[in-house]
C-alpha cells in the first residue's frame, strides 16, 4: 500500500518546518528534501505534488541553489513559494528582476484569480514576505493568481 505525500524542496527557508507542519495538519504526509534530489528517485505512485520553498538567495547569485529541471516535467503539480517561485519562473523561460524595494514582513496578498489554490482565502489577506527579487515576466502558459503591493506576481 502506498502513502500519498508532498515533497518540499528545501532552498533554505526559515519556514520549511512550518509549511510541513501545516500540510501534516491536513493529514497529508510531507517530506523535506534537498534540492539535489534526483527526480528518478521520486516515487510517482506516492508523490502528489512538490513545493519549492523560499530561501535567502537571489536566483542570479553566484552559487544560488538550484534543482534538477526534470522535476518540472514529472506530471505532478509544483508550487513555488518566494525563491522557489522565482527559480521556477527563471528556469521555465520567465524573467526575474531585482525589486526596487525589498518586501519584508507583513504584506497584503491580493488574490487575482479564483484558483483552487486560494479556495477559502479572502481576496485580500495578510502574508509574510521576504524577498528582494520579483518575477517580472512569467513563463509561457503561466497565469497570475496573486499579487502584493510590491510585486505583480505573488
Amino acid at each position: 500500500m502506498t502513502q500519498e505525500k508532498i515533497l518540499i524542496i528545501d532552498f533554505g527557508s526559515q519556514y520549511n518546518q512550518l509549511i510541513a507542519r501545516k500540510i501534516r495538519e491536513l493529514n497529508v504526509f510531507c517530506e523535506i528534501v534537498q534540492p539535489t534530489i534526483n527526480p528518478e528517485a521520486i516515487d510517482l505512485r506516492e508523490t502528489r505534488g512538490i513545493i519549492l520553498s523560499g530561501g535567502p538567495a537571489s536566483v542570479y547569485a553566484k552559487g544560488a541553489p538550484c534543482c534538477d529541471n526534470r522535476l518540472f516535467f514529472l506530471g505532478i503539480p509544483v508550487l513555488g513559494i518566494c525563491y522557489g517561485m522565482q527559480l521556477m519562473a527563471k528556469v521555465l523561460g520567465g524573467r526575474v528582476d531585482t525589486a526596487r524595494s525589498r518586501e519584508y514582513g507583513r504584506a497584503t496578498l491580493t488574490v487575482t484569480n479564483n484558483h483552487l489554490l486560494f479556495k477559502g482565502i479572502p481576496k485580500n489577506s495578510i502574508a509574510w514576505m521576504s524577498h528582494g527579487d520579483k518575477v517580472k515576466a512569467m513563463p509561457r502558459n503561466f497565469k497570475r493568481i496573486g499579487m502584493s503591493h510590491n510585486t505583480s506576481v505573488a
